[in-house]
């Protein structure tokens, strides 16, 4: 059975699909209890099932550093959503399609993650307004689907990158966003798609990777197992 492309166009070893395993219906297994990542799939016609992952990312990252020396912002993002896509496949019956995810912030050389108070999502914003930031994206696919199904076992991923370009708040722009208490649990203390919308100017690259995935990456992935994303998309309604 074939392998995957890392985030680096390397081959990475194939994990061994379910045997046995009869096909789900909806057959995409969503590894992230993230609220983007889910909106982005359904208004895309897209059926899945979530599992989101339980993983200790501190300590995932921690593993990686110390087994690579260094990782690029992009592969650590990756990182992440391997470990989330292999752990929600782990807690399956099996004979899904598994997508984990991961995205974070590069701001001014160093990643930034959820600020997780309201104190941390004013400050991040203090230094963000008026500047430019790159958002990094992980996707991680696993073939778990039976082989007498079609599936191969293949496990890979990739990450999408987006500039993103911050208005330059006012203070009480910054204290109203932030009462709001959105961006205290999104990657970067923002959202393009709720109350952030009016305080991005403007985006390059996949405005739905800024949400959290990216769905032309997504396409290009199920070619990689065989599938058509229109493989993927709810049942028209009988007329």
């Amino acid at each position: 059975m074939s392998g995957g492309l890392t985030g680096k166009g390397e081959r990475a070893d194939a994990r061994p699909a379910t045997v046995g395993t009869p096909p789900h219906e909806p057959l995409l297994l969503l590894a992230s209890q993230s609220a983007g990542r889910k909106a982005v799939l359904s208004r895309a016609g897209i059926e899945f099932t979530a599992l989101p992952a339980d993983v200790d990312e501190d300590a995932v990252l921690a593993s990686a550093l110390d087994t690579s020396g260094q990782l690029a912002f992009e592969d650590r993002v990756l990182t992440l959503a391997r470990a989330k896509a292999e752990a929600s496949c782990a807690a399956s019956e099996g004979g899904y399609v598994v997508l984990g995810g991961d995205s974070m912030l590069e701001f001014e050389g160093e990643l930034v993650g959820k600020p997780r108070t309201a104190e941390a999502a004013r400050e991040r914003w203090h230094a963000m307004r008026g500047k430019k930031a790159r958002l990094h994206s992980g996707h991680w696919l696993i073939d778990d689907r039976d082989p007498l199904d079609g599936g191969t076992g293949a496990t890979f991923g990739e990450t999408a990158s987006t500039n993103v370009y911050f208005a330059d708040l006012s203070d009480a722009e910054i204290d109203a966003y932030v009462e709001t208490g959105e961006p205290l649990w999104v990657a970067g203390a923002f959202t393009i798609d709720g109350y952030g919308g009016p305080f991005i100017e403007r985006i390059e690259g996949d405005h739905h990777a800024v949400i959290g995935l990216s769905l032309p990456l997504l396409r290009r992935m199920l070619r990689e197992i065989s599938l058509a994303v229109s493989d993927l998309w709810r049942p028209a309604p009988m007329s």
